[in-house]
């Protein structure tokens, strides 16, 4: 009779594909496999957009208020349309947001806009930046921007952005920038 022998060999047999098994879910992460997963971006509960992102005000009249809704007392008024702003959580039609300076509160949803803008080195109070004619140092100098002035986002490509405003148009260094990630790509 082999039913030993086969109960045996089937131990081993089941054994050996578990090892297998939990060897290559061990290791395949660290072999680079390219059937692996990306890790997961964090979304918001409403837009399922990517969590933080930027979004610029829509109004020259903005509430930030304390908490999602209009019972909750105004902290501050942003009177500047084009601000850009960046959403760090969803909640029903509230975002909460956070401006250049790191205050953060909550504003209505429709009261922002998907139209990407940036703050010119808000950082450096007074001092000014140059807008170059093309994306490198060397070009002419198009335009100096002072800190603090709102540019409308044309494209970006992690290093430099093309901007315009009123009156001017440009490339600058995207790290002079508050309103883009460092390495974003704008298309």
């Amino acid at each position: 009779m082999r039913p030993a022998k086969s109960v045996f060999s089937r131990r081993i047999f089941v054994g050996r594909a578990v090892m297998a098994a939990v060897a290559v879910a061990v290791l395949a992460p660290e072999c680079g496999r390219a059937d692996t997963a990306p890790p997961s971006v964090p979304v918001g509960s409403v837009t399922k957009l990517p969590l933080p992102r930027f979004a610029s005000l829509k109004s020259d009249r903005v509430n930030l208020r304390e908490g999602p809704s209009k019972d909750h007392a105004t902290k501050w008024v942003y009177q500047r349309a084009g601000l850009p702003v960046e959403i760090t959580a969803e909640f029903e039609i509230w975002r909460r947001v956070r401006d250049s300076d790191g205050v953060e509160g909550w504003v209505l949803h429709s009261l922002l806009s998907g139209r990407r803008t940036a703050l010119v080195m808000p950082w450096k109070k007074g001092e000014v930046s140059a807008l170059y004619g093309k994306a490198n140092e060397k070009s002419e100098v198009a335009a100096t921007l002072q800190s603090g002035v709102i540019v409308n986002i044309r494209n970006c490509d992690a290093t430099w952005c093309l901007v315009d405003g009123d009156g001017f148009r440009g490339y600058i260094q995207q790290y002079k920038l508050w309103g883009v990630y460092q390495n974003e790509k704008i298309q």
